[in-house]
C-alpha cells in the first residue's frame, strides 16, 4: 500500500506539501498514536503549550477543519474523546518505518538475512535524511522518537549485509555503530568479520584486543563466547590459504559477474549450494572462479567426472584430500579431519552421474561439521533440505557474440567478423559458452557466414575444442550425449517425442504425447536440465534448447519413431484447434489470444505436416485457429499464404460431424480475408462454406 502521509522529513499528503506549524503539529500528534488517536485535552495542551486560546475546544475544531479542507473531509475522524487519522500504518511513513523495523528484526531472528536486508532498506528509504530541526514542537518530538527506529534499521541493514557476505558494504556502517554502541557485541562480531575480509586478519585482531582490554579495565570481564570464537578463528586465518584443485582462469569469464555474486551469497546462507544447468554452460568454470574468491581459508575442489559409481564418491573425495583410512577412523571421519576445524569449502564437480553418492556424502558432512560449506556442479540438484539450487542461465545474445568474437580472433587474428552475421550465428547457439567456443574454432578453415550455413548440422560442425578441455567437452555431441545417457528409457522416449514441438509445450500437451504420467517425467527432465521452464502470459511452458532438440530429433529418427510421434502431434493439434479456434474472436479474447500465440510455431508445423499428408481434419483445425489469431493481429501476408495453401484441400474436403464447425471457421475467416482485401468474388473457401451443413 502506498504512503499517503509523509512526516520524515517533508510534511505532505499525497505529494502536496502542508504548511503551518500547528497543522503539521496536529498531524504529527495523530500519527504518533495512529490506531487510537489523541484526546482533545492532550491535543490542546501539546498544540498550545504556552498560552491556550479562549475557547480551546473551538480552536481545536477550527484547526481540524483546516486540515480537512487541505487533506479531505474523511482523513481525520472524530473519536469519543478526540480525533484520529483514518489511515493505516502502511499509509503513514512514521508508522511504516516501525513496521519495516519489526519485520527486519523478525527476519534476523529467523536467520533470513536476505529478507531482513529488504525490509531494512525499505524502512531506510522512508527516512530520507530526517533529522533534528532544532524546534521544540510535536513534529520534532515525533521525528526524534523515530530516530531510534532509524538507527535500528541501520543496524539491521549492516548486520544483514555482513551475514550475506557483502562485507565491504557493511564495514562503514558497522564501524559507526561500534562507535555509538561500544558494548554491542553482535555488531562488533560482524565488524571483525568485515575487517578481516577487507583489511586483513591483523586489523580485526587489533580491534578485538582493544575491546578486550577496555572490557577488562572497565568491567573486569571478558568478551562473550561468540567474540572469543571469532578471535580463535582470526588466529587460524593467519595461517596460509589452502586451495587444492582450484584452477585459475586461462582467459576472462564473460557475462558471469552476477552469477559469481549470486552463488557467493548462497554459500553464506546455505550449507549446500548446487549450480545446475545443461552441459557446456560453464558450471565448472564458474565454480573455479567462486572457489578462488571464497572467503574460506581452506578450499578443496574434487572433480567427479571419472567416478563411475555412487559408492565410490566418498573414496574419491578422500583420495583428493589425501585421507589415510585406519582401523580406528572411517572414511567420513577422515574427510572431516582433513577439512579441519575452521570454515572450509568442499567443491564436488560434475555430480549428475553419481547424484546419490554425492548427495549422501554432502548430507553426512554437513551433519558432522559446523562451518563446512559444500558447492556442487551438476545437471540435476542433489535434493537435500540443506541445499540451495542456482540454475545457471544461458549467456545473453550480446555476451555470446562477444565470446565468439574473442575466441575467433584468437583462432585467426585477421578473420572478418560482420556484426549482423555474428549475431545471427550466435542466436542459434543457445547461449552455451561451449557452443560459441567450438563455433569460433571453425574460423580457422571457414568464414563466419559458412559456419552459420552449416549450423543445421551442428553436431558434425561443432567439434575439435581446445586440447586442455575435458574430452566430453571437445564436441557438442559428446556434451549432450553425456546427459542423454543419464536418462532412463522412459526419459529418452519422452525427449524423442517432445522434441517434435518447435515452440515449447504445456503440461497438457506433454500428457497428450506421453500419457497421464507425463508430469512426473517432465519434472525429471527439468531436474536433469534437459527442459527449461518458462513463465509466460499464457501459463507455464517447457522448452528444449535448440541443441538438445536437434539431438533428440536425431535420436527419434534413428529409433524409427518419427511417424508415430507425428501422428500423436497431429492429434494434439486437432484437439487444440477444435477447442480454441473461436477463442481469439470470442467474448474474452486476450488470454485466449496469448494461448494461441504461444502455440503458433507448433500449429504452423502441424499445418505443414497436415498439408503434406492431405490430412483434412488437421489442416482445418490448425488453419481455423491460426486464421483467427492472424486476423486479430492483422497479419495479412500470413493470411494470404494460408488462404492459398489450403485452397485446394478445403474445396475437396468433406468433414466428419466433429470437424464441421472448425472447417466452417477456417472457411469463414479465409473468405472474410479475401473479401476484405480483394473484394467479393468466387473463392474456394466460399464454395466450401456452401457445401457445409
Amino acid at each position: 500500500m502506498a504512503i499517503e502521509l509523509t512526516l520524515l522529513p517533508r510534511v505532505a499528503f499525497q505529494g502536496r506539501e502542508i504548511t503551518g506549524p500547528r497543522l503539521r503539529g496536529l498531524l504529527a500528534l495523530l500519527a504518533g498514536e495512529l490506531r487510537t488517536g489523541r484526546g482533545a485535552t492532550v491535543l490542546v495542551d501539546a498544540l498550545w503549550p504556552d498560552e491556550q486560546p479562549e475557547n480551546p475546544p473551538k480552536a481545536l475544531q477550527v484547526l481540524v477543519s483546516r486540515v480537512r479542507g487541505q487533506l479531505g473531509s474523511d482523513v481525520i475522524v472524530r473519536t469519543p474523546t478526540g480525533y484520529r487519522l483514518a489511515l493505516t500504518e502502511e499509509q503513514v511513513d512514521t508508522s511504516a518505518l516501525l513496521l519495516h523495523a519489526r519485520a527486519a528484526a523478525e527476519h534476523t531472528r529467523e536467520g533470513d538475512h536476505a529478507a531482513a536486508l529488504v525490509k531494512a532498506e525499505a524502512g531506510l528509504a522512508l527516512w530520507d535524511g530526517a533529522g533534528d530541526s532544532g524546534l521544540n514542537d510535536p513534529l520534532a518530538a515525533l521525528r526524534a522518537e523515530r530516530t531510534r527506529t532509524h538507527r535500528e534499521l541501520v543496524r539491521g541493514r549492516a548486520l544483514a549485509l555482513s551475514r550475506l557476505g557483502r562485507r565491504a558494504e557493511a564495514v562503514p556502517a558497522l564501524t559507526d555503530l561500534a562507535a555509538e554502541r561500544p558494548r554491542d557485541e553482535e555488531v562488533l562480531l560482524e565488524l571483525l568479520h568485515g575487517e578481516a575480509a577487507t583489511l586483513g586478519p591483523a586489523a580485526a585482531l587489533a580491534r578485538y584486543e582493544a575491546y578486550r582490554r577496555t572490557l577488562r579495565d572497565e568491567l573486569g570481564t571478558d568478551p562473550g563466547p561468540a567474540l572469543q570464537a571469532a578471535h580463535q578463528e582470526l588466529l587460524r586465518d593467519q595461517a596460509p590459504t589452502v586451495r587444492h584443485g582450484v584452477q585459475h582462469e586461462p582467459n576472462p569469464l564473460l557475462g558471469r559477474a552476477d552469477d559469481v555474486a549470486a552463488v557467493t551469497t548462497l554459500l553464506h546462507t546455505a550449507r549446500v549450494t548446487s549450480i545446475i544447468g545443461p552441459g557446456g554452460l560453464g558450471k565448472t568454470r564458474l565454480a573455479h572462479v567462486v572457489s578462488n574468491q571464497a572467503e574460506q581459508r581452506t578450499v578443496h575442489f574434487v572433480p567427479l567426472a571419472g567416478v563411475s559409481a555412487d559408492n565410490d564418491v566418498a573414496a574419491e573425495v578422500a583420495a583428493a584430500l589425501d585421507v589415510r583410512e585406519s582401523r580406528h577412523t572411517g572414511v567420513l571421519s577422515g574427510i572431516v579431519a582433513a577439512l579441519g576445524p575452521g570454515p572450509a569449502l568442499l567443491v564436488l564437480d560434475n555430480c549428475e552421474h553419481v547424484i546419490r553418492g554425492a548427495a549422501d556424502l554432502a548430507h553426512a558432512l554437513v551433519s558432522m561439521t559446523k562451518d563446512l560449506r559444500v558447492l556442487t556442479t551438476s545437471r540435476a540438484p542433489l535434493g537435500l533440505s540443506s541445499e540451495s539450487v542456482y540454475p545457471l542461465p544461458e549467456l545473453s545474445l550480446p555476451v555470446t557474440a562477444e565470446l565468439f568474437r574473442q575466441r575467433a580472433r584468437a583462432a585467426r587474428p585477421g578473420v572478418e567478423l560482420d556484426d549482423a552475421t555474428v549475431t545471427e550465428l550466435c542466436r542459434h547457439l543457445d547461449g552455451l559458452p561451449l557452443a560459441a567456443e567450438l563455433a569460433a574454432a571453425r574460423v580457422r578453415v571457414m568464414s563466419v557466414a559458412e559456419i552459420a550455413r552449416r549450423l543445421q548440422d551442428r553436431f558434425t560442425l561443432l567439434r575439435g575444442g581446445p586440447r586442455d578441455a575435458p574430452r566430453r567437452h571437445q564436441t557438442l555431441h559428446a556434451v549432450v550425449d553425456w546427459s542423454w545417457n543419464l536418462l532412463d528409457p522412459d526419459g529418452q522416449t519422452a525427449m524423442r517425442a517432445l522434441s517434435i514441438f518447435p515452440g515449447g509445450f504445456t503440461a497438457e500437451a506433454a500428457e497428450h504425447m506421453l500419457g497421464r504420467d507425463a508430469l512426473s517425467t517432465v519434472e525429471h527432465l527439468v531436474d536433469q536440465s534437459l527442459l527449461k521452464l518458462d513463465e509466460t502470459p499464457s501459463g507455464v511452458r517447457f522448452r528444449m534448447l535448440e541443441t538438445v532438440r536437434e539431438f533428440s530429433t536425431a535420436a527419434r529418427e534413428a529409433a524409427g519413431e518419427t511417424d508415430r510421434v507425428i501422428d500423436a502431434f497431429l492429434g494434439w493439434a486437432r484437439d487444440f484447434g477444435r477447442t480454441h479456434h473461436a477463442s481469439p474472436i470470442g467474448p474474452d479474447p486476450r488470454p485466449a489470444t496469448e494461448l494461441v500465440r504461444a502455440e503458433m510455431d507448433n500449429l504452423v508445423l502441424a499445418l505443414r505436416y497436415g498439408l503434406a499428408h492431405d490430412d483434412g481434419p488437421t489442416v482445418m483445425a490448425t488453419a481455423a485457429v491460426l486464421a483467427a489469431l492472424w486476423t486479430v493481429d492483422s497479419l495479412y501476408l500470413r493470411m494470404a499464404a494460408l488462404t492459398t495453401d489450403i485452397a485446394h484441400l478445403i474445396s475437396h474436403y468433406r468433414p466428419e460431424p466433429e470437424h464441421v464447425e472448425v472447417t466452417r471457421a477456417a472457411a469463414v475467416l479465409c473468405t472474410a480475408y479475401t473479401f476484405t482485401v480483394h473484394g467479393p468474388q468466387a473463392t474456394r473457401s466460399l464454395l466450401a462454406l456452401r457445401k457445409l451443413p
